[in-house]
């Protein structure tokens, strides 16, 4: 087994720019998502898109802060975002063992969520976990992809989740929505948790919700820096609705959304539950807290200088290349100073032996 003493927890590929228009149906080709040029440069058009979306902050990794653009052309992404032996290499600049392979975010969270067309939808998912699963399939060592699940019903959800999970690269999924469909829990997405957790297949949140289609304000959207804002809201939802109780393996990771700010809602969600009359969960609300939700952070000094209120086991440290919010290719020069002061064996369970754990050995 290979020892691995770096894993970037949340990570994420640079789609290519025919991963659609060769993979869907001929019925869907023309309503493919598809990098079209601009005169600022590249960017993603979709039909559930407000806007094209343009993606040089998703590939700006190691270039000089003054030299980055929101815009750039395709020819100019590093390759290892679509090139999965080129990403190796990536990784060795960085002296990164492994990392866990998100879709970027304005891609995945806006492209489906928001399609009135089911089949449109679940062919757009397939179409992106088939890709994703080549990818990791060059190295499952090294390269731990994380599946998108459809929100067009419980029953696709659970399938997809068995397809796609069976390949040997694939080592979580990530919901954009509840598997029923939308914002709000319903008991019947009670059967893709069970089957999750019998599974042994964490479940990713990555930021937030898709709570809108790209490039709609209409809701206030939060900057990137307070990013963290929607997942208490998913945690109380999960916690309220008593499903850790029912099946106790489930393990929610909460991506890109740091840690300082549990401790607080941890706190807050106890003194509110002691004060009610009557509740669905067998524990306090920070009991959940800490058997079943990890937290992953880029830069976080707040949560690793209050580590142990946050809790250790619960922390996953991330690179984010090829974002723009990433050290790439010093991350290790980047984790000495965050770091300083934290004993060996803590700072080894936060930076991999948390994700080895969660992730786990899959053949």
């Amino acid at each position: 087994m290979r020892d691995y003493k770096l894993i970037s927890a949340d990570s994420h590929v640079n789609e290519p720019p025919d991963l659609w228009t060769s993979r869907l149906p001929e019925q869907y080709r023309d309503r493919a998502p598809r990098i079209e040029r601009f005169e600022q440069g590249d960017a993603w058009v979709m039909e559930s898109a407000l806007d094209p979306m343009n993606f040089g902050g998703n590939c700006s990794a190691g270039i000089p802060i003054a030299q980055r653009s929101g815009w750039c052309k395709w020819e100019d992404v590093r390759s290892g975002g679509y090139n999965p032996a080129a990403r190796l290499l990536e990784q060795d600049l960085d002296g990164v063992d492994a990392e866990v392979l998100y879709p970027t975010p304005r891609v995945s969270n806006t492209m489906f969520w928001h399609t009135e067309d089911p089949d449109f939808h679940l062919a757009c998912i397939q179409a992106y976990n088939d890709w994703l699963a080549e990818y990791t399939s060059h190295d499952p060592e090294r390269l731990w992809g994380i599946a998108l699940m459809p929100n067009v019903g419980v029953d696709h959800a659970i399938n997809e989740l068995k397809r796609v999970t069976a390949e040997p690269g694939i080592r979580g999924v990530q919901l954009g929505q509840y598997p029923s469909g939308g914002l709000d829990l319903t008991d019947d997405d009670d059967r893709f948790f069970a089957a999750a957790a019998a599974a042994g297949i964490p479940v990713s949140i990555h930021v937030a919700f898709a709570t809108g289609p790209q490039g709609d304000i209409s809701r206030g959207k939060l900057r990137g820096d307070m990013r963290f804002f929607d997942a208490p809201v998913r945690v109380a939802q999960l916690i309220g609705s008593g499903v850790f109780d029912r099946y106790p393996d489930l393990q929610i990771v909460l991506g890109e959304v740091d840690c300082g700010w549990v401790p607080y809602v941890k706190e807050q969600m106890d003194d509110r539950h002691s004060r009610a009359l009557s509740h669905p969960m067998k524990q306090k609300p920070s009991f959940y807290w800490e058997n079943n939700f990890s937290y992953v952070f880029i830069t976080d000094t707040y949560g690793i200088r209050n580590r142990h209120a946050v809790g250790v086991e619960r922390m996953l440290w991330s690179s984010d290349y090829p974002h723009g919010g990433s050290d790439w290719p010093k991350s290790r020069e980047s984790i000495a100073e965050h770091f300083a002061g934290v004993a060996d064996d803590e700072k080894h369970t936060i930076t991999a032996a948390n994700a080895l754990r969660i992730y786990g050995q899959k053949a």
